[in-house]
């Protein structure tokens, strides 16, 4: 293992185990279940409805083994103390960042995922492209079908409840609700059945929408639209 290797290993314990985790079990409590369904070892992708920032570090938390999530670039090139310390943190919970200015914005990221799974890492994602601006399930873009087609990488759905508007008035009240979901069924379909791609990503919407309870709206969210993010 390479010096480079170790000091992310070593960012990311300090994330996981020092900074967020403590902080997500004491703010969510969170309850999963269905963790058997994550492969321990191997390629895989986790894809998660998104209802708050908190979100992906719930996922990483749940998933018992490292999590690669693909961010913005700002987040990583800000100057100063703040700008290290926030590189140091994303890095540390497996954020990966990418530049998605000019061309095909999504050509950058899926790149970069399909590198991920390569690898025989797992690979995070909000299939919605950004957080919900008002509670409901906003049509899940295609990539991580994608991806998992052409890689042979099994797709596991996760559904996330009541990690919005949690506030340090109302945290105890309620807990955070983690159900991994099992594999989904992608035999049959080749990276050019677009159709079948894109009836394989409102199936797994659905998938995560029945655990959810959420209203769905068959239109892409719009990010920074109404609090998206």
């Amino acid at each position: 293992m390479s010096i480079q290797e170790l000091r992310e290993q070593f960012r990311y314990r300090v994330a996981r185990f020092l900074l967020i985790g403590p902080f997500l079990f004491i703010w969510g409590r969170p309850k999963t279940t269905g963790r058997h369904n994550i492969p321990r070892h191997g390629a895989v992708i986790l894809t998660a409805n998104h209802l708050a920032i908190t979100d992906s570090f719930y996922v990483v938390q749940c998933a018992r083994r490292r999590v690669f999530f693909l961010a913005k670039s700002d987040y990583f090139t800000q100057p100063g103390l703040k700008g290290k310390f926030k590189k140091t943190f994303f890095s540390g919970m497996g954020q990966i960042p990418v530049d998605r200015s000019g061309g095909d914005a999504s050509s950058p990221a899926i790149v970069a995922a399909t590198k991920i799974v390569e690898a025989g890492e797992a690979w995070g994602i909000h299939p919605e492209g950004t957080r919900s601006p008002d509670g409901r399930m906003y049509k899940g873009k295609t990539g991580a079908i994608r991806v998992a087609v052409a890689t042979g990488s099994p797709v596991v759905p996760i559904a996330l409840r009541n990690t919005a508007d949690r506030n340090w008035r109302n945290f105890w009240r309620s807990r955070v609700y983690i159900d991994i979901l099992p594999a989904m069924d992608l035999s049959g379909i080749g990276p050019d059945d677009h159709d079948k791609i894109r009836a394989a990503t409102d199936d797994m919407m659905a998938a995560i929408r029945a655990k959810t309870g959420q209203e769905y709206v068959n239109v892409y969210a719009k990010p920074g639209s109404a609090g998206a993010k």
